[in-house]
């Protein structure tokens, strides 16, 4: 048996809506009782000895072990760690045989470690906020209370005290959280462009970058909760709407606990295996967290093709607004008999649909990143943020004017369009098989002459997970296939390793050999694809390692064509 990992919860989490700290840890399936009884019974003693008696414990358990989590002050959370690694130690030695280890004098030192940890200033904010119903928002350095243009921030090193602050002027900001498998970005990004319609200042964070408008203000993945806080104390912000991923959500939890809205795009089989997260129905859960931050007047936008999403919503007692292309949906229907909202499509025209209220917004050919209608999943893009807009307060008007105004070229690396030469090629992040199925049914939909496709994978996925991609590649029957070596994304693996994979799998899938050819980076298998195509064929290129360098080539090469 082993600990995989400990770290702190600073907000709601899989496990429970509590901050605190939790390990996951591995062992044989028959010892798990015996592995969360001696952690149990060893976290306790520790939690009564340093004077944590009213701190609670939450096991969660999967095939392979099990997360044990203790709850902690907001000013205790690096503490509740030692405490949670020394109960681990401890159950580690009575398991192997040993006697019970001596609470003194570790218990001596974690005293020690919580008081100089301990923030009573932090605390004293902390309940003035509540009081005033505004949220607080802390880490190692600065605590803000309000969002946007309504907060201020302090340094924790300079904490006012609660009556020295004018409380008349914090307030908060719409605020909506998009999370699922796949459409993430494209989501906050169009999200951006509806608001802006509207004339609001809009903050964003998301896996390539933190905004406010246009300002840039750091590249990189930001999904989780840093990138959230630090757009949530700018106070150039009227609306916040925040990419909000698996990974920051297993890590940390949420990064705030009241939204008014949340979009679930899709759940679909990405980074199984870790934290305990081992099938679809676990990552769902994962997915389902941002439900418990929008309360009794939030609003959670699902879509009504996803099964994991409807099963969730059956016991859901909150505001809901289903979306889907199809307006004969029976979960669509049933929400809006049961007094829901509901986005779809009626005669190529999105309608936001409420009681007696039909409302249309759009027609789907003059989204731009829809490509006309051929790229649905970008459709199902659209009326989830539809949906999520209209939640968080916007009008019909900026959210029809909203979706026709983010072009392809403005949303880098999903489903951008180039025209050189007379052949087509498509861009696209997708990196997972659902993805992949989406952004094949787009190069279905355009006619072509021949199709070829650029792939490759990242080292850190599983040997399974690599061939499910492949597999729904082969479905395709592309006309030629070239396979990237990605050594900046080996990740562990031997260079080459991956691409060797794909190729075995696309043959036994029954490609070909002939049609597979081995390109060394990403740039050139796009250089390699334009010299194969011609007049009429189409390029589907997933690219992950060189977006921008590729983008750049394939821009100056439309431009000059």
């Amino acid at each position: 048996m082993e600990c995989v990992d400990s770290r702190r919860l600073t907000g709601p989490n899989l496990l429970w809506d509590r901050r605190g700290a939790v390990l996951d840890v591995r062992c044989d399936a028959d010892r798990t009782d015996a592995v969360i009884e001696a952690w149990r019974r060893q976290v306790r003693r520790m939690l009564d000895a340093v004077g944590w008696q009213d701190e609670q414990i939450c096991v969660r358990r999967f095939s392979t072990g099990a997360s044990l989590a203790i709850s902690a002050p907001r000013d205790g959370l690096y503490a509740a760690t030692d405490i949670n690694d020394w109960a681990w130690d401890a159950a580690c030695e009575v398991l192997a045989g040993q006697p019970e280890p001596p609470l003194e004098p570790d218990a001596e030192g974690l005293r020690r470690t919580i008081l100089e940890e301990s923030s009573p200033p932090l605390m004293a904010l902390q309940a003035a906020a509540q009081e005033h119903g505004l949220p607080l928002l802390s880490d190692d350095d600065a605590v803000s209370i309000g969002l946007g243009k309504g907060s201020r921030t302090w340094p924790v090193d300079a904490l006012p005290s609660p009556a020295d602050i004018d409380w008349t002027e914090l307030r908060t900001i719409p605020l909506g959280l998009v999370t699922g498998t796949n459409g993430k970005t494209t989501s906050v990004r169009l999200m951006t462009a509806l608001a802006r319609s509207q004339g609001l200042t809009v903050g964003l964070s998301s896996t390539d970058w933190i905004a406010v408008d246009d300002d840039i203000i750091d590249l990189g993945d930001y999904s989780g909760p840093g990138g959230a806080r630090q757009v949530l104390r700018d106070t150039r912000v009227d609306i916040a709407v925040l990419e909000t991923a698996r990974g920051g959500l297993l890590r940390r939890g949420l990064a705030v606990e009241q939204a008014d809205a949340a979009l679930i795009t899709n759940v679909a089989a990405v980074h199984l295996g870790v934290f305990g997260v081992e099938d679809l129905a676990s990552l769902a859960d994962v997915k389902w967290v941002v439900s418990r931050a929008l309360g009794e007047r939030g609003c959670l936008i699902l879509n009504a093709g996803d099964p994991l999403l409807v099963e969730r919503a059956r016991t859901y007692t909150g505001r809901l607004t289903w979306f889907s292309r199809d307006p004969d949906n029976p979960v669509l229907r049933a929400g809006l008999a049961a007094g829901h909202g509901a986005c779809t499509v009626e005669s190529g025209q999105i309608v936001y649909l409420e009681g007696d209220r039909r409302a249309p917004i759009t027609a789907v050919d003059s989204i731009p990143i829809t490509l006309g209608g051929a790229a649905t999943h970008n459709v199902d893009n659209a009326l989830g943020v539809a949906g999520l807009a209209l939640a968080l307060g916007l009008s019909i008007e900026a959210v029809g004017s909203g979706l026709q105004a983010l072009r392809p070229e403005q949303n880098p690396g999903r489903c951008n369009l180039f025209n050189i030469g007379g052949a087509r090629v498509i861009v696209d992040f997708a990196h997972n098989p659902h993805g992949l199925q989406a952004f094949l049914e787009l190069g279905r939909n355009l006619s072509a002459e021949r199709r070829l496709l650029i792939i490759g994978q990242a080292g850190d996925r599983s040997d399974d997970d690599i061939r499910s991609l492949v597999e729904v590649a082969a479905r395709a029957n592309p006309d030629r296939v070239l396979i990237k070596r990605m050594a900046r994304y080996s990740r562990g693996r031997p260079d080459g390793e991956v691409a060797r994979l794909i190729r075995e799998t696309f043959l036994a899938a029954g490609t070909a050999p002939d049609k597979l050819v081995d390109e060394e980076d990403e740039l050139e298998a796009v250089r390699e694809a334009l010299r194969w195509a011609q007049p009429g064929d189409l390029v589907i290129a997933l690219v992950h390692e060189d977006r921008n360098a590729v983008l750049d080539f394939l821009t100056e090469q439309a431009r000059d064509a």
